[in-house]
């Protein structure tokens, strides 16, 4: 338990970290650009424009934090339920909000601050209640449907940015985070990881469905941040891969809380996305004015 929450910590500690880097990598790569070169005609962010946004130094490094922490949130949905692996990963929405202080010039107010202490107690909550994973097996189909679903999160995510442009902000956060949450239970259920079978890995539809909500995942996430408010983007995010993992954890694949404390883990659970959540509401002023055309002017996260 305490390896999988350490490694749990890890994990958010290299995502929220990376997704600032991410964000200042974006605006940059969008300050630099021609007026008007960098979006579709309905405002959203074009494929050109995402691609200059990962050359820059910041986001290539961001991407690297984000591939560590990959490996770190893999091993921790292993060890650990996923409803506490899942909110101890998304808890890099604080390290987010206090990096883009720094870092984006970003100028949190009490509720923000207050919102973000909501999510540490929540935690806290949530590691005292949490008893031992449940299994690792699931049926074929789970792993058949776990695909389907994945490759429509992508589609309905990146067809939603092309038609509604910067209005998409929230919506495209929500849907990289469900995309996550997707990886979680993919790795959950994996099949040829223990024992290892390369032939029972390269044959399970999980594998796949992990690495198209990986890429679909970070794609969706670097379009929400640029567009939209970075805390309230990544508040979306949280609350997708948060939410659907740990009650499928529960529901299906045997996670549970220690004996006579469900009623701690819920409460932590429901003030951990609550907080999430607070902290887009009130983080509407997050996104500095834009520098150029290229760059649409970001709609308020909590609409």
């Amino acid at each position: 338990m305490l390896i999988g929450l350490l490694t749990a910590i890890a994990a958010s500690l290299c995502y929220g970290a990376g997704s600032v880097l991410q964000a200042v990598g974006s605006r940059r790569a969008a300050r630099l650009s021609p007026a008007d070169a960098g979006v579709t005609a309905h405002g959203g962010p074009n494929l050109s424009s995402t691609a200059k946004a990962a050359m820059t130094w910041e986001f290539i490094v961001g991407t690297i934090l984000d591939f560590v922490g990959f490996g770190l949130g893999a091993l921790a949905a292993r060890l650990l339920p996923l409803f506490l692996s899942q909110t101890v990963i998304s808890a890099n929405l604080v390290i987010t909000a206090v990096l883009s202080v720094k870092l984006l010039g970003i100028r949190l107010s009490r509720k923000e601050w207050t919102s973000i202490g909501v999510v540490c107690a929540a935690l806290v909550l949530l590691a005292t209640a949490a008893g031992h994973e449940g299994g690792h097996h699931a049926a074929m189909s789970t792993h058949w449907w776990l695909l389907v679903v994945t490759l429509l999160i992508i589609v309905v995510g990146t067809v939603a940015v092309r038609l509604l442009g910067a209005r998409a902000a929230i919506l495209a956060g929500l849907l990289s985070g469900l995309a996550f949450g997707a990886l979680g239970i993919g790795v959950r259920i994996l099949d040829g990881i223990e024992p290892f079978s390369l032939g029972g890995l390269l044959s399970d539809p999980a594998l796949y469905a992990i690495v198209l909500a990986g890429v679909g995942g970070m794609y969706l996430h670097t379009v929400a941040l640029q567009i939209g408010s970075v805390n309230g983007a990544t508040a979306a995010l949280v609350v997708g891969e948060t939410v659907l993992p740990g009650a499928i954890g529960v529901l299906w694949l045997g996670d549970a809380s220690r004996p006579g404390l469900a009623w701690l883990a819920v409460l932590g659970f429901v003030l951990a996305v609550t907080g999430a959540v607070a902290v887009a509401w009130y983080g509407n002023h997050d996104a500095p004015e834009p520098e150029s055309a290229a760059a649409p002017d970001p709609v308020p996260a909590s609409r």
